[in-house]
């Protein structure tokens, strides 16, 4: 039976657009992405050194800009995932067959868990579309070759309804596979760096000292501050085991400082629900000296998921509604 993906963007799930626009100008103003050139009037192609792009969290943004010029397949993969083996020659067939009017992102999931965060993918292989910088959830697990070509068939016709029909030029769009080309290096701020080799190296305290400096030099530096909450959630649990948090929170459930604890490694593993509920339930049944302890780690842990992550929007509704 053919599958079919939503007619139309959805409104609800995972929101993706922060990662498209972080760092873009105005759409007015802005042009392709680095690396990427006009080579017609309208922008509608765009030059791109390969159809399948390896992409990590920190080159991410730059090819999700393009989905505003043809659909970008995310493909979320694991080397241990033989579905996720089988499947990749698949989407890299079907793309190149399709010559330049989609774009596959690939994403290896362990190399890289931001973007395995902010697309929700609970299991490998995950397949997620950009269309025009929003999330189109397609599939997950291994498919069919023909239900992929149905699935991307559907995906440009989508992409028409929305403007999104351009195309991309690379070496491989004749359908010749072109060398697989390693994942993008990163471009670190020389101001990153002291903290990035102190994080590295296991001292989350100077880096934490590190991440600090940058902040108070750039105050709105955003991955600045969003390493520095992650960071600090490490500091917070290095040299502790997973048995001796919990065993600690178990033996003192009104013990503030024992419940925070437990709430770091409940997000550090991936628990998130459980974190929020944890501490939401504990700060309503607080003073306000201790509410203002569990409110503060709380708009950390925001960060540390994301501040567009649905479940860190349904615990800051629920912490606003015991506030006010």
């Amino acid at each position: 039976m053919t599958q079919q993906i939503p007619e139309r963007l959805p409104g609800g799930g995972v929101d993706l657009s922060h990662l498209a626009a972080r760092g873009q100008a105005p759409q007015s103003q802005a042009g392709p992405p680095a690396g990427a050139s006009v080579a017609a009037t309208g922008g509608s192609v765009v030059d791109v050194p390969s159809l399948v792009i390896d992409v990590s969290d920190a080159t991410f943004e730059q090819v999700a800009q393009l989905s505003t010029v043809v659909p970008v397949v995310a493909f979320i993969w694991a080397q241990h995932s033989e579905p996720s083996l089988a499947l990749g020659p698949i989407l890299e067939r079907v793309t190149r067959e399709l010559g330049g009017r989609i774009l596959l992102a690939r994403v290896d999931a362990d190399a890289n868990p931001g973007l395995t965060q902010a697309f929700q993918a609970q299991t490998v292989p995950t397949v997620v579309a950009l269309v025009g910088g929003r999330p189109v959830p397609l599939f997950q697990g291994e498919l069919p070759e023909q239900q992929v070509r149905e699935f991307f068939e559907q995906l440009l016709q989508l992409g028409e309804q929305h403007g999104v029909a351009g195309r991309v030029n690379a070496p491989d769009t004749d359908g010749a596979e072109a060398p697989e080309a390693g994942p993008a290096e990163p471009v670190i701020p020389e101001a990153h760096l002291a903290a990035i080799e102190a994080a590295e190296s296991g001292d989350y305290e100077r880096a934490i000292t590190e991440w600090e400096a940058v902040l108070t030099r750039a105050p709105a530096d955003a991955e600045a501050r969003a390493a520095l909450v992650q960071v600090k959630l490490l500091h917070r649990l290095q040299g502790l085991t997973a048995d001796e948090i919990r065993s600690a929170a178990a033996a003192a459930p009104t013990d503030i400082e024992a419940q925070l604890r437990v709430a770091d490694l409940d997000v550090s593993g991936g628990h998130v629900e459980d974190a929020f509920l944890r501490l939401l339930d504990l700060f309503a049944a607080q003073d306000t000296d201790g509410r203002a302890v569990i409110r503060e780690r709380l708009l950390e842990l925001f960060e540390v998921v994301g501040v567009a992550d649905p479940r860190v929007a349904a615990a800051r509704g629920r912490l606003a509604n015991l506030l006010y």
